[in-house]
């Protein structure tokens, strides 16, 4: 939308497609139909999902864009973006089907569109797919990934059959619109469903989850137990576990972010029941002042409860988990053929 006099200063925090959602936010059903009913799918899903995003928009933004619209308006309150405010839109709008498979793509669960949802599949899964396709599809889907995970498939498809896909790639020029919704449709018809029903969780993982919880002489004493019952379910759950001392193997980078995040009393309570290896570990994460302040901190304290130390370096491990999570650490040595990255 061009710049005109009288423009309002919020309004240049309003991307242009931002913009354009909420103008058809402000006409509402009645008003903005024959606009929608020009739209393709893209472009529904692109405008519905900025309206659902579009949280609470100024007057005098929603006037001066439908002063530039149509003509002046001089009492409108504000508007507010939602999934709701969306999905009531839509319903005058669209066919119910139309509107569910919109709203599916726009809320989630991991993603706005079937390509934000894609780019959440590890690349292992989606490669163990792929490599099965037509190289060109391969190519097509490629491209509408994210630089670094489309790579990561990539490294992780058949050498040959990724350097076609490459060439494929090379060679693609504007990928017709209808070939985009067709392979689009087959992912979310075959891949997405079929994944969401293989993805029930293995219960061994939900009992490592559980033992690391507990407190290090009840996880011993159950998993002895275990031994003698199900040895093999207890060596499983054993390799699912992941402890305070698996925090050695991680790259320095890591642990400078567990020390970065971590409540400091509870780090020096942690590494107070520590092997020395551990504590040096640590202590090389910090500047030297701050390990010196450390040290002084676990001198200070005197002696302290083995289940005080067990319980802070389980706080550690749950931080540690928490920020493999959301992708801040790697769990481990990414170069391991053994790396669990979370």
């Amino acid at each position: 939308m061009m710049t005109a006099v009288g423009e309002p200063p919020e309004l240049k925090k309003y991307s242009g497609l931002q913009r354009a959602a909420a103008l058809l936010l402000a006409l509402g059903q009645e008003h903005g139909i024959p606009i929608w009913q020009q739209l393709g799918d893209d472009e529904i899903k692109e405008l519905s999902g900025s309206i659902s995003t579009l949280g609470r928009v100024p007057a005098v933004v929603v006037e001066y864009l439908l002063a530039q619209f149509s003509s002046e308006v001089s009492s409108i309150t504000t508007l507010h973006g939602s999934y709701e405010t969306t999905e009531r839109l839509l319903e005058g709008v669209l066919a119910p089907e139309r509107v569910k498979d919109i709203m599916d793509d726009i809320r989630g669960p991991s993603g706005r569109t079937m390509w934000d949802k894609l780019s959440n599949v590890s690349e292992g899964v989606l490669a163990g797919y792929l490599k099965s396709e037509h190289p060109q599809t391969v190519a097509v889907i490629l491209q509408k990934l994210k630089p670094d995970h489309a790579a990561r498939v990539l490294a992780s498809l058949p050498r040959d059959f990724g350097t076609e896909v490459v060439m494929r790639m090379l060679k693609t020029e504007t990928v017709q619109k209808d070939v985009i919704v067709q392979v689009e449709q087959t992912l979310k018809s075959e891949f997405m469903t079929n994944l969401s029903r293989s993805a029930r969780r293995d219960p061994h993982e939900t009992m490592a989850e559980l033992f690391n919880a507990l407190d290090r002489s009840t996880e011993e004493a159950m998993l002895g137990a275990l031994d003698e019952r199900a040895p093999e379910a207890a060596e499983r759950i054993r390799g699912l576990m992941f402890t305070f001392e698996d925090l050695g193997n991680l790259l320095p980078s890591a642990i400078q972010v567990i020390v970065r995040n971590c409540n400091k009393r509870e780090l020096a309570l942690a590494l107070k029941g520590a092997p020395e290896g551990m504590k040096q570990l640590f202590f090389g994460a910090m500047t030297e002042r701050a390990a010196k302040l450390m040290r002084d901190d676990m001198t200070s304290m005197g002696p302290v409860r083995a289940r005080e130390c067990e319980a802070a370096q389980g706080n550690l491990v749950t931080l540690a988990k928490d920020l493999g999570e959301r992708g801040e650490i790697m769990l481990a040595d990414p170069k391991s053929d053994d790396a669990m990255i979370y």
